[in-house]
């Protein structure tokens, strides 16, 4: 099966010099370095994820903004494509879809950001239109989250999603194993 990578949402502003800072987002990119370079060794195609806010006034991936910034250590190279959005799910109202199509994608490698959000809502999308998936667990980050004055640290909420991925949705794979069995 042809393989696609789904680099979502690894901007500036989630750097801790951004508004949006995640916990480990330094690691979590390093290791989509190493996926995004092992991908273009071995021409699986990259598809570039990018969240734009429509809002004029928001205070977080403000179009124009450094923040809204792919970082450069996983930026575009070539002809890569970079899909912009404005909602959390990268299929919904962009051509996500068309590209993975035109490119015979049959399968999805996801990594990006935030695991509770956008993560969530590709990895669960792809796998509703069919896309076997697996998630490299250690090239995602999120953040903190509190509900009813309970805070759940990220490390929690991460391994939440990723159970939850695992339970019926993909594959969660380390960068590691991955890479190994390749």
């Amino acid at each position: 099966m042809k393989k696609g990578l789904i680099v979502v949402d690894l901007q500036n502003e989630y750097l801790p010099t951004g508004k949006l800072p995640l916990t480990g987002i330094e690691a979590a990119v390093a290791n989509a370095g190493r996926v995004i370079s092992h991908a273009r060794d071995i021409g699986i195609a990259i598809f570039h994820v990018r969240h734009e806010s429509e809002d004029e006034a928001s205070p977080i991936f403000a179009e124009g903004s450094n923040g809204v910034q792919i970082q450069s250590a996983v930026a575009p190279e070539g002809d890569e494509p970079v899909i912009v959005k404005h909602h959390i799910n990268a299929f919904r109202e962009t051509n996500l879809k068309q590209q993975l199509d035109a490119a015979n994608v049959q399968e999805v490698l996801v990594i990006g950001a935030m695991s509770h959000m956008c993560i969530d809502a590709v990895v669960r999308a792809a796998a509703d239109m069919g896309y076997p998936v697996t998630v490299l667990h250690d090239a995602c980050a999120t953040l903190d989250l509190t509900f009813g004055g309970v805070t759940v640290p990220a490390a929690q909420t991460h391994a939440a999603m990723m159970a939850a991925f695992e339970f019926g949705y993909a594959r969660v794979k380390s960068v590691d194993d991955y890479l190994a069995a390749q």
